[in-house]
């Protein structure tokens, strides 16, 4: 076998382009048994293609019957960096997706390790992700969660915003939380008191001393208003009793022989 690859030198430099491009369309090949050198090959030997390799347009390949097909499996081609193919007997590889890369002669990507990613199709390698984070699972790199940061290149994970500290970007060193403000673990942005009527006092809120005079300015007014009102009906009930006359609600009718509209009677004191 060997002494019969050496009369094949003029075929083979003839094509020598075609051996050094990664093919994303099928190859066009002359399959034909009669091809002039093809009477020095056994066809019979003919075998597809493996996985993570594709039919290269040589006589080696040319001679056998079907495309995909080559004498032996040396004579196909391995797919490239960032290409692969997973069947047997194909004519051409496939590029890899975004987020995934392969070295020479694969049968299927490999996705970016943790912090790394690859962001065109058919890369040859990863790069770090930027100060962002991406887990070995995922596919491209993902910016940092609310209350979390990532200020380094390369990273799986972000980091919770400390607390008495806030992070306002994803990307930034957490910001001391102000004096007046709180910032539990995890806080964007600094939490406040209701201005005015509150401030702050340890880890909680407490009412301010305006607050507080306000309140019992409102309670004085409101015990004020009921003393007032209990007198005006007590002078009422007073005005009531010492009337002279005596007026009452009755239905309609005849009572003693007077009707009920009649002008009230004085009844005396």
């Amino acid at each position: 076998m060997v002494g019969s690859q050496t009369t094949l030198s003029p075929a083979v430099t003839s094509t020598t382009l075609i051996q050094n491009v990664t093919s994303l369309s099928p190859t066009t090949a002359i399959v034909s048994s009669t091809t002039q050198g093809c009477s020095e090959f056994n066809t019979s030997t003919c075998e597809p293609c493996a996985p993570g390799s594709r039919y290269d347009n040589t006589l080696l390949c040319a001679c056998c019957s079907d495309p995909g097909l080559c004498l032996f499996p040396g004579a196909c081609l391995a797919c490239g960096r960032g290409f692969y193919q997973p069947l047997a007997g194909q004519q051409q590889c496939l590029p890899c997706n975004r987020g995934t890369y392969t070295s020479s002669g694969c049968s299927r990507c490999q996705m970016c390790p943790g912090g790394t990613e690859a962001l065109q199709i058919a890369a040859k390698d990863c790069t770090p992700c930027r100060p962002m984070h991406k887990a070995p699972h995922q596919a491209l790199c993902q910016i940092c969660g609310s209350g979390f940061y990532q200020i380094h290149w390369g990273q799986e994970s972000c980091t919770v915003c400390p607390e008495n500290h806030y992070c306002p970007s994803p990307d930034v060193n957490p910001i001391l939380c102000p004096s007046d403000a709180f910032c539990p673990e995890g806080s964007s942005a600094p939490g406040y008191c209701m201005e005015t009527f509150f401030r702050k006092s340890g880890d909680t809120c407490e009412l301010a001393p305006v607050t507080i005079a306000l309140l019992v300015i409102a309670a004085l007014l409101f015990i004020i208003l009921i003393i007032v009102r209990r007198r005006q009906d007590t002078d009422g009930e007073l005005t009531i009793a010492r009337t002279p006359l005596l007026c009452k609600e009755r239905p309609q009718g005849r009572y003693y022989g007077f009707h009920c509209d009649a002008e009230p009677v004085y009844a005396g004191w």
